[in-house]
């Protein structure tokens, strides 16, 4: 799967040279918001209601309720393309041509990755994990190659490449769920397994004679999930729905922000996600939700009280030097991953500032793993409320800082929403542990002299980019690379040598089982 994801990265990189800011943005924002629409409105509540409970049920009925994301796809897919082609703004067909065909073949990519819907569904409850990760690697790997291949070749047909690269995606995507049930289906392992399909018949629609069509107590509590849907998808893409809706960025603005989000979201899913996910698993075991600290066992509050001081350190430590290392180097790594298209412009200030919200990840990452699981039900349910005034508070916060400062004021929208999650996980750890002689948060509190070290890393990186970098040939860009390299060199030494209480820390709870899983 790393592979897969580097395959896919470099391919990335290498078509972003043959492309306009337009036209990526137009691909990257307006017509994959109108797909994940789509499939998000037909399937999300579906998944959710249908993944719910034991895998020991009447299947046939499930099958059938999932076989409806199909027909509701087609409303949506129909519905929201007339809105994409009639009501918003329509791209110059000189700078990026056939948008028409683009509406069309995003919908119809929605409607065929539907059909795949029972498949998935089948093998996610099942837990065919294999399954996905193939799946999802071939179909994403075909579509980059694909669309390299077009670009190089045929670079003025526009949107007819990227139309073309996504119907290969979900057609790959889909395909290879079909072919795996047809070879497992009937075979030796099904049979040992007990799978509870026998035959492909079996995974189309089908009348049960003297019972309903569908599991009712399914049905409704995926009314209960659907209902829930739009407001899920309105805040998790709150910013392109901003961006297509009320056109406070242009095309090109629109690409470019694309382009820096998911490099800088890079960090935060191949770092802080898996930690997160972990501790919080960790937490949630070695304390109990809804209790005071005091009516905890204390061996098991001091264990958690350590942790969380360790952790929150080393996110602090790695968001720390992100921000600082990416000031510096956020122009040289653009140009070296997309060329003069993203290092010119707003993109370098979009990733120096993104560099400043990845510190804001980190951080809440670890204290809101740490408040969820304490929290009761109760608890939770009033969070959700407060998360949902902070989620329509940030699209209002973010549609009046991108008049003011263009895109990066997403960004600043962001810093501004996290700053206030983390502040309230913040408060909840202090309340919680202000009864015990505990203070985790003084992890967030690095040691002075690691403080300077990193004032004079930033200080010395800054300099060294107004002097050497970007237009002054390669030669001065590996000076400024090696500039950077000493200073984290003496950034990560120092580290070594102030925090060795972290160290330790590191080396048993992550070293140590990577150690185990090499041997």
């Amino acid at each position: 799967q790393v592979l897969f994801r580097a395959v896919t990265f470099g391919l990335n990189a290498f078509t972003l040279r043959y492309l306009s800011r337009e036209l990526i943005g137009v691909v990257n924002v307006r017509l994959t918001l109108l797909y994940s629409t789509v499939v998000f409105l037909a399937r999300e509540a579906f998944r959710r209601a249908c993944l719910s409970g034991s895998t020991k049920r009447n299947w046939t009925k499930t099958i059938n309720l999932l076989w409806l994301t199909v027909p509701l796809g087609v409303f949506w897919s129909v519905f929201l393309g007339l809105v994409w082609l009639h009501l918003l703004e329509v791209p110059d067909p000189s700078v990026v041509p056939h948008y028409q065909a683009g509406v069309v073949a995003f919908g119809l990519s929605a409607i065929i990755e539907l059909l795949g819907e029972p498949f998935w569904v089948l093998a996610q409850a099942h837990l065919f994990v294999r399954l996905k990760v193939i799946a999802e690697s071939l179909s994403v790997v075909s579509k980059c190659i694909l669309t390299v291949i077009l670009v190089v070749l045929y670079p003025q047909w526009g949107l007819y490449i990227f139309s073309l690269a996504q119907l290969l995606y979900v057609s790959v995507l889909v395909m290879c769920y079909v072919i795996y049930f047809v070879m497992f289906l009937g075979s030796p392992e099904a049979t040992k397994k007990s799978f509870p399909v026998v035959r492909m018949k079996a995974l189309l629609p089908s009348l049960v004679e003297d019972e309903t069509f569908v599991n009712w107590k399914e049905a409704r509590l995926t009314w209960s999930f659907f209902q829930q849907s739009f407001l899920k998808q309105i805040l998790t893409e709150g910013e392109r729905y901003v961006m297509t809706f009320l056109n406070v960025l242009n095309f090109g603005d629109q690409g470019v922000y694309d382009i820096v989000n998911n490099l800088g979201s890079l960090v935060a899913r191949f770092i802080f996600l898996p930690i997160e996910e972990s501790f919080y698993v960790f937490f949630a075991k070695v304390l109990e939700r809804g209790k005071k600290v005091k009516d905890q066992k204390q061996d098991d509050v001091a264990m958690a009280a350590n942790v969380l001081e360790l952790l929150l350190k080393l996110v602090l430590l790695i968001g720390l030097t992100i921000t600082v290392f990416g000031y510096a180097y956020s122009q040289l790594a653009l140009d070296i991953y997309g060329g003069s298209m993203l290092s010119a412009g707003a993109g370098p200030d979009l990733l120096r500032c993104y560099s400043l919200y990845v510190l804001f990840l980190a951080i809440n990452g670890v204290t809101e793993c740490f408040t969820f699981a304490l929290m009761c039900k109760e608890e939770v349910d009033r969070y959700n409320f407060v998360m949902l005034a902070l989620s329509f508070t940030f699209l209002f916060i973010s549609y009046f800082l991108t008049h003011w400062h263009g895109s990066i004021g997403f960004i600043l929208a962001n810093c501004f929403n996290m700053g206030i999650r983390i502040a309230h996980s913040i408060h909840c750890i202090y309340d919680y542990f202000k009864e015990s002689t505990y203070r985790p948060l003084t992890g967030l509190l690095p040691s002075p002299f690691l403080v300077l070290v990193y004032i004079i890393s930033g200080v010395t990186t800054g300099f060294s980019e107004v002097f050497f970098c970007c237009d002054k040939g390669w030669m001065a860009r590996l000076i400024h690379i090696s500039m950077g390299a000493l200073c984290f060199a003496a950034t990560i030494v120092t580290v070594f040598c102030t925090e060795t209480k972290l160290i330790h820390f590191v080396r048993s709870q992550f070293l140590s089982q990577y150690m185990k899983k090499g041997t």
